[in-house]
């Protein structure tokens, strides 16, 4: 009997059981998870403030809890993270997750607890493989190795062990012992911070184990499989690790980068499995091969909550709990967890898709944004990124759209700006580079996949004839009252009809 059946009979058919009991039950386990979440957060300095002692009822959490934002928490964060306990969460919190940032910071740091990461973020893993072993009988995957790839992480202010660094990076660093017999690339290439050089310690040392799974982002495990190719001069993935099964993938949408995965892994037995691990909790699951929506993972120690997205504001958000929700409709998501989270809207959206079970599709985020390689860029990076280039360049502007170019076959990528000036720069690439160093300055996340040029290359401006917005607006019957024009989207929809006008 090989190890992936002798962990099967012993442990995965098991958990399988238990989880999909537990999410049989959702409405229950949520109502349960959030009284005892409540209670022991009963002695912090939040639970103190908003009289979670009197809580015994949802009615009576909506009630004395706001719903928040990052720039909320973002003081008791700060504190957390010079090593004061028992503020947002009970003890002190030592691990955080950067995160891309809000309107006024560069960056976010979701506090980590240690049961939280192993509850919620490894339980989610174990969630993942034990659906997987039961969605495909016949798999091998625990008779080789895992090839993880993640980012990295570095000491938080000068507190003793407190790290601050990307999810993945702390979830490596933390592992089970076991888990470490079975991945790959070794803890010192996976937590090296420069990608380029970590890309080509994986490509070297991996290409002659038996890797049977992936997980990671797709943009940049693409990236990684090219190099992969490089080196070891095969044409095909499958080629060089020919047991290869699946890749279990999330952060960015998968649908463009899936030709791309075909190409290189031309395998009727490759699979592909999505996951939604955020920093802020391990939020979904795609439980079935056949269906790409993924179910609610409500038994992870995430007690969740949605907005309406017709009734999203900051000042009025009312919102209802899992067992109010409709389907078709599209929800922001509000989050209370063991880190200290509470009602806190996380910014991204979702629409169910069902509700026995839960399964829901990810609609996108509650603000224009591009995230199509895990850059999180929002407007407000963008509006300052141009002001800067608008100021270094003397360029005034009137209109502007901005959208990914996929990646190619090479795995480069890049972001295009379709911009109506009213006064030109003084040259269009200098305004281009200002742009681009100025976004990078401003977004963490935008900065590290820019780093070197690897992935994500330079930004490209495309100038538009004087009136092309308006001209576009009226073609789409939206000239004129308070339509107006998008500024990010995460495809190419909108950018590729005003480029047509614009040819």
């Amino acid at each position: 009997m090989g190890f992936t059946s002798l962990a099967k009979a012993v442990y995965y058919n098991h958990h399988y059981s238990k989880v999909q009991h537990a999410l049989e039950h959702a409405d229950e386990q949520q109502l349960k998870l959030l009284l005892h979440l409540v209670k022991e957060a009963s002695d912090t300095e939040w639970g103190h403030h908003h009289h979670y002692d009197n809580i015994k009822t949802y009615d009576t959490f909506t009630k004395n809890v706001p719903v928040s934002t990052y720039e909320d928490i973002k003081a008791y964060i700060d504190r957390m993270r010079h090593g004061q306990q028992d503020v947002l969460w009970k003890g002190t919190i030592k691990w955080f997750a950067k995160s891309s940032g809000t309107t006024n910071d560069k960056s976010k740091f979701i506090p980590v607890s240690k049961n939280y990461l192993h509850d919620t973020h490894y339980g989610g893993g174990m969630a993942t493989v034990a659906y997987y072993l039961h969605n495909h009988p016949k798999s091998r995957l625990l008779d080789g190795r895992a090839l993880l790839l993640g980012g990295s992480h570095q000491p938080n202010y000068d507190v003793p062990q407190s790290l601050v660094g990307d999810l993945s990076a702390i979830m490596m660093e933390n592992v089970p012992a076991w888990v470490n017999k079975i991945r790959e690339p070794n803890k010192q290439i996976a937590l090296m911070s420069d990608f380029e050089q970590k890309r080509d310690l994986i490509a070297q040392t991996t290409i002659n184990k038996n890797i049977t799974n992936l997980s990671g982002v797709p943009s940049w495990m693409l990236s990684v499989l090219n190099r992969v190719l490089e080196v070891s001069g095969k044409k095909y993935i499958s080629d060089v690790w020919p047991n290869l099964e699946v890749f279990f993938h999330g952060g960015v949408a998968f649908a463009p980068y899936h030709d791309a995965y075909n190409d290189i892994i031309p395998s009727d037995s490759m699979h592909y499995m999505e996951t939604y691990n955020a920093s802020e909790g391990f939020f979904g699951l795609q439980t079935s091969p056949e269906d790409n929506a993924m179910e609610l993972m409500t038994h992870l120690g995430v007690f969740y909550e949605f907005i309406p997205m017709e009734d999203l504001n900051p000042q009025q958000a009312e919102p209802i709990p899992l067992w109010e929700i409709e389907t078709g409709k599209n929800y922001a998501i509000v989050i209370s967890n063991s880190t200290g989270l509470w009602r806190y809207e996380i910014g991204d959206t979702i629409r169910f898709v069902s509700t026995k079970p839960y399964k829901f599709v990810i609609t996108g985020r509650t603000k224009s944004f591009i995230n199509a390689f895990g850059e999180e860029l929002i407007v407000d990076n963008a509006e300052q990124g141009l002001k800067k280039a608008c100021q270094e360049t003397g360029a005034e502007i009137s209109e502007y759209t901005a959208a990914p170019i996929f990646m190619d076959k090479n795995a480069k990528c890049r972001h295009q700006w379709l911009i109506e000036f009213i006064q030109m720069p003084d040259d269009i690439g200098h305004f281009a580079q200002v742009l681009d160093d100025s976004l990078q300055k401003i977004n963490s996340d935008y900065e590290a996949k820019r780093a070197k040029n690897i992935t994500l290359q330079p930004l490209e401006v495309i100038v538009a004839k004087p009136g092309l917005f308006n001209s576009w607006l009226k073609a789409e019957g939206k000239l004129g009252g308070q339509h107006k024009v998008p500024r990010l989207s995460n495809d190419r929809k909108i950018i590729e009809k005003v480029l047509a006008l614009n040819n």
